[in-house]
């Protein structure tokens, strides 16, 4: 008798400490404590971008880890290794497959990756999209620069360099949501206010340095009275720079850049690059893994009989001008 007693004892001893346990970490998870909202080191947050080697993407993916830390979550990066739609959408079918907590996306195409990123939605995985959206599916939010502003910002800028007279060419990537904004942004803004300026190239320069040397070279033999170019891209503004520098021409054609990548920012400082725009890409990252735990956890609801998404539709997170003035500041420290 006292054998089962005994034995009695441990059953209800055992499930009281895993009820206390259980509500200890509930706690930690839903409940504002002194350490914050905090989740378990097995729930895992997925990055998954496009032409994953690049540097731009390190300091999205930096304020991405910095969130996991401070929520005590998991994440990895996860992209496509090359400019190439297919390979994005097969990345983000395995990473869906593995049924993680949430998925930041950084979109390479604004239509064609919709179904996926609605595939995920639908079964339950919370997906924010950064960067570059995909205005069509239904992702919660996107955090991004706003891109037709930035745009705007960088012709005020080259009017300026420029003196308000001459000729521009822009080198861009068409097929992808925000750099048609930025040059949307920069060609309506340099049609309206600077009569005296005419845009006599946009070309396509696949997001890649040499490509771009390449096209800046052939524009310059087309238009040679080209005095500035505007990068949408922080790969085609080093490629236009060198090929300025091979023609002797860095100086005194005027460049703007996208992106604080470190050869943009030596291109400053040595005067072949004239200025570049700065995005707020740490807090792309750091906002969207805070909005996925939110979502994940259930933490936020719409009001209730709205269904209007619990999270904004867009977050603007900011550009600033990087000239020769300033760009010791956006060295990585």
């Amino acid at each position: 008798m006292r054998r089962f007693m005994f034995i009695y004892f441990l059953l209800a001893l055992a499930f009281v400490l895993y009820v206390v346990n259980y509500n200890y970490r509930d706690s930690r998870i839903v409940n504002p404590s002194q350490e914050g909202l905090r989740g378990s080191i097995d729930e895992k947050y997925v990055m998954v971008t496009f032409q994953a080697g690049i540097e731009y993407w390190k300091s999205g993916l930096k304020g991405f880890e910095d969130a996991a830390e401070t929520m005590n979550v998991s994440v990895e990066y996860r992209g496509a290794t090359q400019y190439d739609l297919h390979e994005q959408i097969t990345v983000l079918e395995q990473v869906i497959a593995r049924k993680p907590a949430g998925i930041a996306l950084s979109a390479i195409n604004p239509q064609e990756l919709s179904e996926t990123i609605n595939k995920a939605v639908e079964a339950g995985i919370p997906v924010v999209l950064f960067d570059s959206g995909a205005i069509t599916s239904k992702a919660y939010s996107f955090l991004a620069t706003n891109n037709y502003s930035a745009g705007v910002t960088a012709a005020h800028k080259m009017a300026e360099l420029l003196q308000n007279k001459g000729e521009l060419a822009i080198i861009t990537q068409p097929n992808q949501l925000n750099h048609q904004e930025r040059t949307k942004g920069f060609q309506d803004t340099i049609e309206k206010e600077y009569p005296q300026i005419k845009i006599a190239a946009v070309e396509d320069g696949k997001g890649d340095q040499a490509y771009s040397s390449k096209i800046a070279a052939e524009i310059m033999k087309d238009h040679p009275n080209v005095s500035g170019f505007f990068a949408t891209q922080a790969n085609g503004a080093v490629g236009i720079g060198e090929t300025l520098q091979r023609q002797h021409l860095d100086g005194k054609v005027k460049l703007i850049g996208f992106d604080t990548d470190k050869s943009t920012l030596d291109m400053i400082k040595t005067g072949v690059v004239s200025a570049t725009m700065a995005q707020g890409t740490w807090q792309m990252g750091y906002w969207s893994l805070q909005f996925l735990f939110q979502l994940k956890h259930g933490l936020l609801n719409p009001a209730p009989g709205s269904e209007v998404s619990p999270l904004p539709p867009y977050v603007d997170t900011g550009i600033t001008v990087v000239t020769e003035r300033n760009v010791d500041n956006y060295y990585a420290k």
